[in-house]
């Protein structure tokens, strides 16, 4: 069964460990999604359930138009751990509307703070096999 979603402040720590946790380890990634709920939420786990929520027949794309602001889901996890014995970590929280520009400065404080650090991708073996490839071509071609 799924865990409550998180307040955003657990989420803020809770995102900045785990960008830590990922920096340590010298490897693996940080997935960061974010996607606009459908319902609104009238408190933690429980959806409206009013009639503007039911498409009719006239309208079937009810829910581009909605009539209030929808609160906007964010989830961060560790990806598919390399080793068993480490366990994929799933952090949610909900936003509310009202809430989402300063809750967007503090993200994008965390998000800055946890990538500093990080190394950029070795991309040389493949700019050598990209020349090696080049050089290796030309060879067996006759001039005419």
């Amino acid at each position: 069964m799924d865990s409550p979603h998180l307040s955003t402040d657990e989420f803020f720590t809770r995102l900045a460990e785990l960008f830590e946790s990922r920096r340590k380890a010298d490897h693996g990634c940080v997935f960061l999604t974010q996607k606009r709920r459908t319902s609104p939420i009238l408190s933690y786990g429980t959806a409206s359930t009013t009639s503007e929520q039911t498409p009719t027949a006239d309208d079937i794309f009810a829910d581009l138009h909605p009539a209030s602001p929808l609160p906007v889901l964010i989830r961060a996890t560790n990806g598919k751990p390399a080793d068993e014995t480490d366990e994929k970590i799933k952090l949610s929280t909900v936003v509310k509307p009202e809430a989402l520009e300063t809750f967007y400065t503090r993200y994008a404080e965390v998000w800055k703070a946890g990538m500093h650090g990080l190394r950029k991708r070795d991309r040389s073996a493949r700019k050598k096999a990209k020349a090696k490839k080049r050089k290796g071509g030309g060879e067996g071609e006759k001039k005419a």
